[in-house]
């Protein structure tokens, strides 16, 4: 075990609920019990009452939702705690509570030194200030003196490529700039505690190299402590010491990055066995929901094997259980390794399908897949086509299909898996002067 001295952040009993539909508790009657019983030291009588965050639950008004319950770690000093889990799991609660940006139900966090936080697009930013008024502000909120920024001013804009445009106002910065700037300013300012979200999946690949060696380095070399947040399992493996993962607000494991990032992907496993109307991790409002899927090949032959090069069709089977919609539908594929391999919205084609009122089935077809071989996991999701894009229904990791060697190149064989997911459809030719 640690000694008290080695350790910069520890969260004891930490649970987050919710009164959905309304602000605070709700009423004047529970505010007062829950004042009572705090002045008194007693628990919160409404920490206790709340539901496991379920949604494919229709939402009941004043009802309690546990977005975190009971969860205990501790960090050391220079340690980078990767944590992980499925969307809605509490990864995003517990770093804004962590944060301070919004406060816990019950337990309580000891923190020792600064925190410095991003947790979404812009997190921080004033949107009337310029870049480097902001990277100021951010300095002077996390106590640094007016010298201590100047010292490091050059590098935060250097780093985040964004020195061309420090006198210019946040507000006209592209988003991958406001994230830059924003890990810059975080990461740079030397907070003894940084806290990075998924928000590095907005930056481009050359920056996220950047970023991670970043965190590498002030959590090795500088003694930092690092909370990172990331659905990219080989991120967490290359930079994390440590891994916990989440499911419905409470801690499910904790060990070393590698059996974190194994327990999180046979969970995946897992997932793919369980009938869909049994999921409890949807998303949506439920007036579609999709109750059965098939995986064939183009003459109607369920397959759970594919060669690489061959057509694929995934059918998608949905109830109406309201009111039409006019959806939009993605599908996404993820390897084995939980890494985003590739995404297609039906809007990237124009595709219209109108007006639905009744019950049916979407079918997607993918001529000549063009993967290598591994296993893949497909997800939906299913959102309104009315400028407002509210998700109607959507699970992650609903199947998985296993591609095998096939005839996708002429000569039969395909490049080494180490060389990445995908096959390219491509032609040599020589021309002589």
């Amino acid at each position: 075990m640690s000694s008290d001295s080695e350790i910069v952040l520890k969260v004891e009993n930490l649970s987050k609920v919710y009164r959905l539909g309304e602000v605070g508790t709700g009423t004047i009657s529970h505010d007062l019990n829950r004042w009572f019983a705090k002045i008194r030291g007693k628990e919160d009588p409404f920490s206790t009452v709340g539901s496991v965050n379920d949604r494919t639950q229709q939402a009941k008004k004043g009802e309690y939702v546990n977005a975190l319950s009971d969860i205990n770690f501790e960090v050391k000093r220079g340690e980078v705690l990767g944590i992980i889990g499925k969307n809605g799991a509490g990864k995003s609660t517990l770093l804004k509570v962590i944060s301070q940006i919004t406060a816990p139900t019950t337990g309580s966090i000891k923190a020792k030194g600064r925190i410095a936080s991003l947790l979404e697009v812009g997190t921080g930013m004033h949107p009337e200030m310029t870049g480097k008024e902001n990277v100021y502000l951010n300095g002077t909120i996390l106590g640094m003196t007016r010298r201590e920024i100047d010292a490091k001013f050059e590098e935060i804009m250097d780093f985040a490529g964004c020195t061309k445009y420090a006198d210019t106002p946040v507000k006209r910065y592209s988003s991958g700039m406001k994230v830059r700037l924003g890990f810059a300013v975080a990461a740079f300012l030397e907070p003894e505690i940084l806290i990075v979200d998924e928000v590095l999946a907005v930056g481009d690949a050359e920056f996220q190299k950047k970023a991670i060696g970043k965190m590498q380095d002030i959590s090795h070399q500088g003694g930092r402590t690092v909370l990172f947040v990331s659905h990219n399992m080989g991120s967490v493996s290359q930079i994390c010491d440590r891994g916990m993962v989440l499911e419905n607000g409470k801690p499910a494991f904790e060990g070393s990055q590698h059996d974190a990032v194994l327990y999180y992907l046979q969970s995946n496993e897992e997932l793919v066995k369980t009938d869909l109307k049994d999921r409890k991790d949807r998303m949506g409002t439920g007036q579609l929901r999709v109750t059965g899927f098939k995986i064939t090949d183009l003459k109607g032959l369920e397959v759970a094997e594919v060669p690489t090069g061959k057509d694929l069709k995934v059918s998608l089977k949905f109830e109406m259980l309201s009111e039409a919609v006019s959806p939009n539908i993605s599908i996404s594929i993820r390897n084995s390794a939980d890494v985003p391999v590739t995404l297609h919205h039906s809007r990237l084609i124009n595709k219209d399908f109108g007006k639905i009122t009744k019950s049916g089935v979407f079918e997607f077809l993918i001529p000549s897949i063009a993967l290598t071989p591994d296993q893949y996991f497909l997800s939906y999701s299913i959102m309104e086509n009315n400028g407002r894009g509210g998700y109607i229904d959507g699970l992650q990791n609903f199947t998985k299909i296993t591609v095998i060697e096939g005839d996708y190149y002429p000569a039969g064989e395909a490049p080494p898996p180490n060389f990445g997911p995908m096959l390219m459809d491509a032609k040599w030719e020589v021309k002589y002067d």
